[in-house]
């Protein structure tokens, strides 16, 4: 049987990727101060053990105030960067490659975590200890009604924005991560500042879609030059934002075609974060059309992610050239070895799963071959020996 397109592997620049299933980078809200775990070595450790080539760390603030809440990674500071290096080794020892997402919430940090309410958090509402902080963007819009209006940042202040990814870059090698990839996306700092919802600023970092471009071209400029040549970087992008007033995908085909002028590798094709709901279609797969899009238009290598929930609609995303990577999230906290049970689907083998399991689990799925499904009601059912 020949490899399936998904299970075949991925050079970019020195790093090769065992397979194209990518775990997309999922805020787990989890650590104190920034400093990684053992709740992420289980968490993360899981994914390789499933299968995937290439597991992409949290959303990780690059200074304390570019946090989304106070449960965020964070990589601001050296003593942050053993817990994730320890990650990083167990991962490498299980046959992944490791990336981590770099980024600031602008005027959407000092949030609340998921499970304590949504919005931002108060002075009558924060947890002990976890107050809130003012919060920043590229222009003193609210990204949302109630929520605070944030400070627009000055000329000024955006090179230490600039430094505050460069050194998290730094870090990020230090770490050992194979990846690095900066948020532009999901109504985040960056994507604030390429939106004309939020970007009402009237210098050279706003107004027109290349004023807009500005601020985050140049942080992937100097994050690229910071990172070593063989080793690639990725952008998250919201292809659209929420609203249809906002980003479109002619701006992210635009900006796309600059990443890809910078040096950029790969284009993580999200969606969203912007502007309130969801004003595009939706349904299985719903942002592959993008990455397909940008993929053609930019001549960029893309990574498709929305409601990617099955084995065969992964594989006909590579197999039909929509994108040259796919990631899940969701699919995979509620299967971790999404990727060891997609091999097996579309070759038959248990390979990728670990050494541990795998020949286990192919003699169970022999004996299940020979005996049928269980039909019920009665829970032994068995047959006599010949």
């Amino acid at each position: 049987m020949s490899t399936p397109a998904l299970f075949s592997p991925l050079t970019l620049r020195g790093v090769t990727l065992p397979n194209r299933l990518v775990i997309a980078p999922m805020c787990q809200y989890s650590v104190i101060d920034g400093l990684v775990g053992d709740y992420h070595l289980a968490h993360l450790g899981r994914f390789a053990l499933g299968g995937f080539g290439l597991v992409v760390v949290e959303a990780t603030g690059v200074t304390p105030e570019a946090r989304i809440s106070h449960g965020d990674v964070g990589l601001w500071s050296d003593e942050q960067v053993p817990g994730l290096a320890r990650v990083v080794d167990f991962l490498h020892a299980h046959g992944s490659k490791v990336g981590i997402q770099l980024a600031h919430a602008g005027a959407k940090a000092s949030s609340k975590r998921p499970w304590d309410g949504e919005g931002p958090v108060t002075a009558d509402d924060a947890r002990p200890g976890e107050e809130p902080w003012q919060t920043v963007s590229a222009s003193a819009v609210p990204v949302a009604p109630g929520w605070p209006t944030p400070h627009a940042l000055t000329v000024e202040e955006l090179t230490g924005v600039r430094d505050a990814f460069v050194a998290a870059t730094r870090r990020s090698l230090d770490a050992g991560f194979d990846v690095v990839e900066v948020h532009a996306a999901h109504g985040y700092l960056l994507n604030q500042f390429l939106s004309p919802l939020t970007n009402r600023r009237d210098d050279g970092y706003g107004g027109s879609r290349e004023g807009r471009m500005r601020f985050p071209l140049e942080v992937v400029g100097a994050v690229r030059a910071a990172w070593p040549e063989d080793r690639p970087l990725f952008v998250r992008v919201s292809s659209v934002d929420g609203s249809r007033d906002g980003v479109t995908l002619e701006d992210t085909l635009a900006f796309t075609r600059e990443l890809k002028a910078l040096g950029v590798d790969v284009v993580d094709v999200s969606g969203g974060g912007l502007g309130g709901g969801w004003q595009h279609p939706i349904g299985y797969g719903y942002q592959v059309p993008h990455a397909a899009r940008i993929r053609a238009e930019a001549d960029i290598a893309t990574m498709a992610v929305g409601l990617i929930v099955d084995a065969r609609q992964a594989e006909a995303i590579v197999d039909q050239g929509f994108a040259d990577l796919v990631a899940v999230a969701r699919e995979a906290q509620d299967d971790p070895n999404f990727a060891a049970r997609a091999a097996q689907e579309l070759t038959g083998s248990h390979d990728v799963f670990p050494v541990q399991a795998g020949p286990r689990l192919a003699s169970r799925d022999r004996l299940i071959g020979r005996l049928g499904p269980w039909t019920g009601p009665d829970p032994v059912q068995v047959q006599q020996p010949v």
